[in-house]
């Protein structure tokens, strides 16, 4: 008599189960399927502002190349003093948002005979710490947060601090020995009339149309004009494309792309470089590769530590535009092209595997960030003064004396 009930209970209990276990297993399954379409819509939605941020790159070159490109001509083709030639380069640079373009001008002039190699090197040095501008202008969209904002700066800033210690090293070195100029020359003679080609950037063929449009909605407002709507449009972009790209890493992407970064960068600066070489020589900008990985870096996907090696691996990739401009020219225009790449090549030898030396430009980005979080005005002065106010001030007196 006291079993019956038990066995009551335990088919009851039989029975019953499946009709729990299947609901269970439909939510597991729609779960995973809505977390599924989640993901794929929010790859979707990176690739898609990942566009518009591209588009809005070349929109702020389109649009300094209308009222600056002359002036950076003008500066270019006139330096002497090497200092000044440094200075110039890095307040081309700023204005025209793009160290390939000035580096391929220099390439033109030097394979034309209308600038030597020699005061050509100080400008491809300036062009160096100038094409930094595009990550740190980046890093100020993160400033209504602070947390975020320092982590930003911080990834921003250790490109300029970087390039800053290598023209320290580098330049008097150069002043001295010439030693970049002879090395280049001596490689050239091995490489000049070897090679004849061409390259389409696959981001500048996407891009292009785009851009192309944007130009002619504005064409019969004038240059200036013209010029001047497109670097706004183009500003206005980039902040809001990179803005979204940040909220959805945030939301969906953070967990695998710092499964990602820990597996490809984490524990090796080696494979960073490369990561940072190979994107950098593929896109042709050292500046989109650099400027993504400022909200990375604000959300915490990737540690300063991490950024600092994709960072160097980018400024040795960005070479390459130059050196595929070179090769339709003359020896003495590969010659500068292979002084870029010395010249990267050389400052991350002698920086990066030193430990004591490489966290020279470690600790000032920190530094500096967390000044600018305290103050933001630091952090906008840092940009004027670096990029604007004191090379042009410099140059501006030099005409004078």
């Amino acid at each position: 008599m006291s079993e019956r009930p038990s066995a009551k209970a335990s088919a009851t209990t039989q029975e019953t189960a499946p009709e729990l276990t299947g609901p269970v297993t439909q939510l597991e399954t729609s779960g995973l399927e809505g977390s599924s379409l989640r993901a794929w819509g929010g790859g979707l939605l990176v690739v898609v502002l990942l566009y518009v941020f591209l588009v809005s790159i070349g929109m702020l070159g389109a649009g300094f190349k209308t009222f600056g490109k002359p002036f950076a001509n003008a500066l270019i083709a006139t330096t002497s003093n090497p200092f000044i030639g440094l200075f110039i380069g890095i307040l081309a640079t700023s204005i025209i948002q793009s160290s390939s373009t000035v580096t391929s001008m220099i390439v033109a002039f030097v394979a034309a005979g209308t600038l030597t190699v020699e005061a050509s090197i100080p400008i491809v040095m300036g062009a160096n710490i100038g094409t930094t501008v595009t990550n740190l202008l980046v890093s100020l969209a993160h400033m209504s947060r602070k947390a975020e904002f320092r982590r930003a700066l911080a990834a921003a800033t250790v490109h300029d601090f970087f390039n800053v210690l290598v023209v320290m090293l580098l330049l008097p070195l150069e002043y001295y020995t010439h030693y970049l100029q002879r090395s280049a020359e001596y490689i050239s003679t091995f490489l000049v009339g070897s090679a004849s080609m061409s390259f389409a950037s696959p981001v500048k063929v996407a891009t292009q149309p785009l851009i192309l449009l944007f130009k002619s909605l504005f064409t019969g407002l004038g240059k200036g004009w013209a010029g001047t709507i497109l670097v706004v449009t183009g500003m206005v972009m980039l902040v809001v494309s990179l803005i979204y790209i940040t909220k959805v890493m945030r939301s969906l992407l953070i967990t695998r792309l710092e499964s990602f970064f820990h597996k490809t960068v984490g524990g090796s600066g080696i494979m960073g470089i490369l990561l940072g070489l190979i994107i950098t020589a593929i896109v042709q900008s050292s500046s989109v590769t650099t400027s993504l990985l400022v909200p990375m870096a604000a959300t915490g996907v990737v540690t300063l530590r991490q950024v600092f090696p994709i960072t160097l691996g980018a400024n040795l990739g960005t070479t390459v535009t130059a050196m595929l401009a070179s090769l339709t020219g003359n020896a003495a225009g590969l010659t500068i092209a292979l002084t870029h790449c010395l010249f990267n090549l050389t400052g991350t030898l002698l920086i990066y595997p030193i430990a004591a030396i490489r966290e020279i430009p470690l600790r000032l980005a920190e530094g500096l960030a967390r000044l600018a979080s305290r103050s933001r005005v630091v952090a906008i002065a840092f940009v004027l003064c670096m990029f604007f106010i004191v090379p042009g001030t410099l140059i501006f007196l030099s005409r004078l004396f």
